[in-house]
């Protein structure tokens, strides 16, 4: 017999809905979003806590729900008065003091353990209307400046200083560790130690502003050797493979691009937007939006507010193929 929508029972719906609502709840439980992933030191700490406080809470809810159950089943007599008076100042006031004290020194001992570690490499993330400014420690050397895109070496803590340029955003790569508000006029710390090699996701997890869900970034870990041959690489000016794109680059120039965004070994030194000079070595573009490619470039270039709508970034919908082929291929040569 067919049943109704309107003449569903309670039951009936739960039976529907708990199965989906338990299949999209463990979806969430891996990927690279996912902090249960533990590609860093500091989210498996989080994890290792996660669980025993989980844990901790079921049972104290079960024990509260059976005294619940018995005070109301049990008939009242001369020494409940007693017994109930017992049971609120152990049961109510000195047990969950006792848990609470042990939960907190736990938490506190574990965020201790994240500010002992001592970096070994220290980056500055500007967070801004809707993307990320990454600048490396080189070291002496002129800073290492990229966008969107954080590279890691794997098992080496980093520490992040993390600021804000407009309004107040938030850092968190899930996989790697907690999350960490980012005030303008202020810098926060937060320290990661990845141990698992691979691309990580992050989000801006603080409302700020209307692009704010397209706000991401990746977090690529490599091994040591390969990141420091990365940072090498980065500290250099734009090859001449890209230099070569003489056209391109005149388009570039000739569009205003140079006032907002940097090319090293150009003409072009603006610092509104993010530093161009290996763009195409980055996986995204749009901040974690799109992948790395000719066409999604001139897509972006072209309807730039149609992909991520409020984005400062003026549209060229109007460039002539021909000169967006030229820009396309000058920006893809930016390794």
């Amino acid at each position: 017999m067919r049943i109704s929508r309107r003449g569903r029972t309670p039951v009936t719906r739960l039976r529907t809905y708990c199965p989906l609502a338990l299949v999209v709840t463990l979806s969430a439980c891996e990927g690279r979003h996912s902090w249960l992933a533990g590609a860093g030191a500091e989210a498996r700490a989080v994890e290792a806590l996660f669980w025993p406080f989980l844990i901790g809470s079921a049972l104290v809810w079960t024990a509260v729900m059976v005294f619940a159950a018995i005070a109301y089943r049990v008939a009242a007599h001369a020494r409940g008065e007693r017994i109930g008076r017992a049971v609120i100042i152990w049961g109510g006031v000195v047990a969950p003091t006792i848990v609470v004290a042990i939960l907190l020194v736990a938490g506190l001992l574990t965020l201790k353990s994240f500010a002992a570690k001592a970096p070994a490499l220290t980056l500055k993330i500007d967070a801004e209307q809707w993307w990320w400014r990454v600048t490396y420690d080189a070291s002496g050397a002129e800073p290492v400046v990229a966008a969107n895109e954080i590279r890691l070496p794997q098992g080496e803590t980093a520490e992040l200083l993390l600021t804000s340029d407009d309004v107040i955003h938030s850092f968190w790569a899930p996989a790697l560790g907690g999350k960490m508000d980012m005030i303008p006029g202020r810098t926060n710390r937060l320290t990661l130690t990845p141990v698992k090699t691979g691309s990580w996701g992050g989000v801006c997890a603080e409302y700020c502003g209307g692009a704010h869900a397209q706000m991401r970034f990746d977090v690529v870990v490599m091994e040591p050797e390969a990141f420091q041959a990365w940072l090498s690489q980065q500290a250099r000016a734009a090859g001449p493979g890209a230099l070569s794109h003489l056209q391109g680059l005149s388009v570039f120039l000739d569009a205003g691009c140079g006032a907002c965004h940097t090319v090293r070994g150009t003409g072009a030194g603006g610092r509104v937007g993010p530093d161009l000079t290996h763009l195409s070595g980055r996986d995204r573009i749009g901040a974690g939006l799109l992948p790395m490619t000719e066409a999604n470039l001139a897509r972006w270039i072209t309807h730039t507010d149609e992909v991520k709508p409020g984005v400062r970034m003026p549209a060229y919908p109007d460039i002539p193929d021909e000169a967006l082929d030229r820009l396309t291929a000058f920006l893809m040569a930016l390794k």
